[in-house]
């Protein structure tokens, strides 16, 4: 009798357990959303050929499963735009999935092509129960203003068509200033035979030394970045697998690279390019 009375305790407290566990999961808050900025110094703002900046800090209490970004204009089109011109954003982001808390910093090119004028912008965090949070705000897109690119003075960098074997260290230093401000900066690593253009040089077909656009309103910036030949990931803010399929451009190889430097204003006033210097790997 006394055990059947131990087992019928064990047995209540386990439901007991159960439905509080589910009264918790229920009570669950939707995502939080703070620390929110659109554009440069939270301007709302942005300009042909330029990049949005956005910005955010987020709680997600079932965790995040993803994050989508919209942007479409507003109204009806100012001109005559074709189809294939028109410029919209549709983005989902993953790779915070599972994620309780973590920080939104991304960047989107703004095309040149693109119509200037008012737009509507959306951010929605979906956790993982279903719950959503969004935010909405007016972006406007503008004509360049600034009409002077940023200038890059390179101080040290491989010698022409140097030898790096595999565990030794590519490294490019310098500075890089603007009348205004700066918008961005990208040092990548690249093989010649992609024939890339330079203004085609991202984080996804390069491997990376240094990306970054955060200079707190600075019109100058020193800058310093390495990595080790033969290394199994890059130096990106989400580092690209460096030993995966050559293809797509980040992953080792033996052959001829260039280092190359790109900064562009923050204004939309241009890119400003570095020489390409050369140097072979020997894996």
């Amino acid at each position: 009798m006394k055990q059947v009375k131990f087992l019928s305790f064990v047995l209540v407290l386990a439901l007991a357990f159960q439905s509080c566990k589910k009264d918790e999961d229920a009570t669950l808050n939707p995502p939080s959303i703070s620390n929110f900025e659109l554009g440069y110094e939270d301007s709302g703002e942005t300009f042909l050929g330029a990049d949005l900046h956005i910005e955010a800090e987020i709680i997600a209490e079932a965790k995040i499963d993803r994050i989508q970004v919209t942007i479409h204009h507003e109204g009806e089109h100012e001109k005559f735009v074709y189809d294939e011109e028109e410029w919209e954003v549709d983005s989902i982001y993953t790779k915070f999935s599972g994620l309780k808390n973590t920080e939104f910093h991304e960047h989107i090119e703004v095309p040149a092509h693109a119509e200037e004028g008012h737009y509507h912008f959306h951010f929605n965090v979906i956790d993982m129960e279903g719950n959503s949070t969004e935010i909405e705000r007016e972006l406007h897109v503008e004509t360049p203003s600034d009409t002077e690119a940023p200038v890059l003075a390179i101080t040290s960098n491989p010698t022409d068509g140097q030898v790096f074997q595999n565990s030794e260290t590519i490294s490019i230093s310098g500075t890089v200033s603007d009348n205004l401000a700066l918008g961005g900066l990208y040092i990548g690593l690249v093989r010649v035979n992609q024939s890339l253009e330079n203004v085609d040089m991202i984080a996804s077909n390069t491997i990376t030394l240094l990306h970054m656009h955060d200079f707190d309103g600075a019109s100058e910036y020193s800058f310093s970045a390495e990595i080790e030949v033969g290394a199994a990931a890059d130096n990106n803010g989400e580092p690209s697998d460096l030993t995966g399929d050559i293809d797509g451009g980040a992953a080792w190889q033996d052959g001829e690279y260039y280092l190359l430097v790109k900064s562009p204003d923050a204004f939309g006033g241009g890119v400003a390019f570095s020489e390409k210097y050369m140097v072979n790997i020997e894996l």
